[in-house]
């Protein structure tokens, strides 16, 4: 059967051999044709028409399946089916059309993780490939350490870390998740045996399962040395971390297959350690919404898009990488707060950096492309145009003292600029297939002399007709031009016989008969091969443009780094002005006094509204707060902004506050809502459950926690007791005891302030006028006895019958206090609505004691040898309460 396959159907087959896990489109003319199951899949995910084609030289009823895109769209159908997960081969042609086979070969393969091309990235987000190596260190089969490194072949950031277990109870996969929430990768490469027992991933990474030996220790020292031209990984910070070592190779070798191009920019790799930042787990980033809205998923309505105020995508995508991994160095933090405060002090040269970012386009990925030899003719020019900015900004941070190391690290490359400045046209096309032009006259005399001579050809066929007419006394001869004939002498059948001698016939026609000359037959041969000719020597000299270019790469990547972080600084200085945010005063004590905080988001949400500000203070003596107060009323958004202040603060960012002094905060926790995760068989309950519990084995005394009517998810005394229970956890554990903020329904668990020492109650304040209620936002010591639940209902259009039976209901209940059972309370009958008399009395899960010697009695009742000592120091804080208050 293959004797009897076409040479197009060979050729085709003989690529595919090579990648028979991707989709390969095969360029036949004008079109990317797919075929076999490729063109079925495409089809199907493309909305594609699915036709057929013979494979026989004999014509054969042999048909396969073929779908085809459009070679000039090509990237924006493989944009989505990279966004799919599917991986790309690309088979161009490598020569023009002719009567023999079209030599053809792959010129990419694209995966999520490495994408190039301008139109498939998002110019303000890094597009991240990531290698994960967990080690088998458990009897079990599970893992405690693993090496992850990561890659934007786009910009060149390339780092690795090496993970482990934690002794304060954090598994190793449990820090791999959250460095995966912040990374957020693209495409996860991962040993295929760990691929097939089932890692988990965060939404958006597509799985690539590579072959062990990819991962080998000695072949990752080979590659290493090779690719870095090193003997040793002790200058990259990896000597002692293997698994971080065999990572980073795998994404070499990775790279080598499919993006091989891509590897000279990959100039250094950097060793880093999660301990240096603050940990967000994928929980906390969600919740928050700190680069995107929980519904949506959209930037504007997250603190990204508040912040985000930056003019390059550099500065846009540094900024995101900043509120994704906040700093735990407080000379860090005060270095860029400086730098803010510098900016933020000076309106008029915060005005004029603004303007000097403008011009600047992505000077980071520019210059990657140039040096991956993937740059087009436009890109240059961006390039160009860019650096030519780099002087003025230069000046503007002329006398900034904090900003000074940067001013020092913007280079101009100016012989970059003459290079570019000389060599390529103002007017290139966009890239080097469509047309000639791309290199500027007079920068190839090689090119020059083509031009010329084209030039001089075309004005000798240009006077060819005057001069013809004339030799031959022809006066209807004319001298034209056709992609089927070329040149060409036109002359009527009636003037046939005045043909000279030297014409030799080209073509016949019904009324006239074409004619070349051996001299016309030479012009046209210049005219004709020099487009051919020029293009292939333009490619060249572009080529080697590059090449310079790229010599000046680490200049490039410092100044393009340097451009961002001074763009960041002016952005984060912008929105401090414009939303009058303070600076903040950071510390190593662990404390925290926010007065007049708000929440970022929110308050540029108020159209026409003042927001409430709110206090809010931490110290050693007062660590737990218990918030209660009405549905609506504001409590989530208020410990909400405590969460996202402090965050804000430990980017080196202004924050939204009349003051604040913060004690820098390891980590983050938030438990705020949750969603039936029926694919996991997880109920609402269970999913609240998990995220508390992993909350109280990974926090440390330095933590701040965020948590949200726990124990809401199951029945009334269960969520009580469950939410006292993790108080009282957070309370008297020794690694704990750190700041946190509890909103809740449970009044009752106001009176725990009665018997922990460091609980303090606050409540949102309502204002009420009869049955309506305003609710004032504001946040003030005590705790509150109603939720106003009815009120909600009312406000948000319950029909009037249905409210009206509630308040009914409710008054039934409240009178007959926690003895009530449903059927006790009476049917509503027409007419007026029942007068009973409303108690405020609440669930007795901290009743009065009513022994003449309570403490004496609890002492008695106590099982001591079966308590654990944190229910032992709560019974003693219950104790010290009682005879406090004892009267006797």
């Amino acid at each position: 059967m293959s004797d009897d396959l076409t040479p197009m159907r060979q050729q085709f087959l003989e690529i595919k051999a090579q990648y028979p896990d991707k989709i390969l489109l095969f360029r036949l003319g004008d079109f990317y044709e797919a075929f076999d199951s490729d063109a079925e899949i495409i089809a199907r995910e493309l909305d594609l028409v699915l036709t057929g084609r013979p494979i026989g030289t004999r014509g054969s009823g042999t048909r396969i399946p073929m779908a085809g895109v459009p070679y000039r769209a090509v990237d924006s159908y493989v944009a989505r089916l990279v966004e799919k997960g599917y991986h790309v081969v690309i088979a161009d042609q490598m020569e023009p059309p002719g009567k023999k086979l079209v030599r053809r070969e792959v010129t990419r393969v694209i995966t999520p993780g490495t994408i190039i091309e301008p139109g498939m990235l998002d110019q303000r987000q890094n597009n991240y490939l990531l290698a994960l190596l967990p080690a088998d260190s458990k009897p079990d089969g599970g893992w405690d350490q693993a090496g992850l490194a990561y890659v934007d072949i786009t910009t060149g950031e390339f780092a690795a870390t090496q993970i482990a277990s934690s002794p304060n109870g954090l598994e190793a996969p449990v820090a791999v998740l959250e460095e995966l929430a912040r990374l957020r990768p693209r495409e996860v490469l991962l040993p295929k045996e760990w691929a097939e027992r089932g890692v988990t991933l965060p939404n958006g990474a597509n799985l690539t399962p590579l072959p062990s030996h990819r991962f080998d220790l000695r072949a990752a020292r080979t590659i290493l040395f090779e690719h870095f031209n090193v003997t040793t990984l002790d200058g990259f910070g990896l000597g002692d971390k293997p698994l971080a070592a065999r990572a980073a190779a795998a994404i070499l070798f990775y790279l080598r297959e499919t993006q091989r191009n891509s590897l000279p920019q990959i100039g250094t790799l950097r060793a880093y350690s999660t301990s240096g930042f603050m940990v967000l787990d994928a929980n906390t980033r969600r919740n928050l919404e700190l680069t995107e809205t929980i519904r949506g998923g959209r930037v504007q309505g997250s603190l990204l898009g508040v912040l985000d105020r930056t003019i390059t995508p550099m500065g846009s995508r540094l900024l995101r990488t900043w509120i994704g991994q906040p700093l735990l160095d407080l000379n860090k933090l005060n270095a860029r707060l400086e730098a803010v405060s510098a900016l933020h002090a000076d309106g008029v040269r915060r005005a004029e950096v603004v303007a000097a970012l403008r011009p600047i386009s992505d000077l980071e990925r520019l210059s990657n492309r140039v040096i991956g030899g993937v740059a087009t003719p436009r890109d240059l020019l961006a390039l160009r145009t860019s650096l030519e900015s780099v002087p003025n900004l230069r000046a503007t941070l002329q006398g900034a003292d904090a900003l000074n190391s940067l001013r020092e690290r913007l280079d101009p490359c100016r012989e970059v600029i003459d290079l570019i400045a000389a060599a390529i046209a103002d007017d290139a096309p966009a890239n080097m297939t469509d047309k000639t032009g791309v290199i500027r006259p007079g920068y190839s005399a090689e090119l020059d002399d083509i031009a010329a001579s084209v030039a001089d050809a075309k004005a000798w066929i240009a006077n060819l007709e005057g001069v013809e007419r004339e030799r031959t006394g022809i006066k209807t001869l004319k001298v034209a031009y056709n992609k089927v004939t070329g040149y060409y002498i036109e002359v009527s059948m009636a003037n046939t016989a005045k043909v000279p001698a030297d014409y030799m016939e080209r073509a016949t026609l019904v009324n006239a008969r074409r004619y070349i000359t051996p001299e016309l037959k030479h012009y046209e041969t210049i005219v004709l091969n020099a487009e051919e000719q020029t293009l292939s020597l333009e490619a060249r000299i572009f080529a080697e443009i590059c090449g310079t270019i790229a010599q000046s790469a680490d200049r490039l990547l410092r100044t393009a780094r340097a451009v961002a972080h001074i763009d960041v600084f002016a952005a984060l200085a912008e929105t401090a002005a414009r939303n009058n945010y303070c600076r903040p005063i950071l510390t190593d004590e662990d404390g925290l006094d926010i007065r007049g905080g708000r929440h970022p988001v929110v308050e540029q949400l108020l159209n026409g509204e003042r927001y409430v500000p709110n206090d809010h203070h931490f110290d050693a003596e007062e660590r737990i707060h218990i918030i209660t107060g009405p549905n609506m009323s504001g409590k989530s958004t208020a410990i909400r902004q405590v969460a996202i202040i402090t965050l804000m603060a430990q980017i080196g960012s202004f924050v939204p506050a009349e003051s604040a002094i913060i004690g820098l905060v390891d980590r983050i926790f938030t438990r705020i809502g949750a969603q039936d995760e029926i694919h996991a068989g997880q109920s609402t309950f269970m999913v609240e459950m998990t995220e508390t519990a992993a909350l109280l084995a990974c926090a440390t005394n330095r933590s701040l926690l965020i948590l949200d009517e726990i124990g809401r998810g199951t029945s009334t005394y269960d969520g009580l007791a469950i939410a006292r229970a993790v108080i009282e956890y957070i309370h008297n554990h020794p690694r704990l005891n750190c700041k946190t903020l509890f909103a809740t329904h449970y009044h009752e668990l106001t009176e725990l302030d009665k018997i922990l020492p460091r609980i303090r109650n606050y409540n949102v304040s309502v204002l009420e006028d009869g049955e309506r209620v305003v609710f004032l936002h504001k946040l003030v010591p005590g705790g509150a006895d109603r939720s106003y639940g009815i009120h909600v209902a009312q406000l948000a259009g319950m029909p009037k019958t249905v409210v009206n039976r509630a308040r009914e209901i409710l008054s039934d209940l409240e009178a007959q206090g926690a003895d009530f059972s449903f059927k006790d309370i009476p049917q509503p009958t027409a007419g007026a609505r029942r007068g009973r008399r409303v108690s405020q009395d609440q669930l007795p899960m901290f009743a009065e004691p009513v022994a003449p010697h309570p403490a004496v009695e609890l002492l008695r009742a106590m099982r001591v040898e079966e308590m654990s000592p944190l229910e032992a120091m709560t019974k003693l804080y219950e104790l010290q309460r009682m005879v406090r208050e004892y009267k006797g």
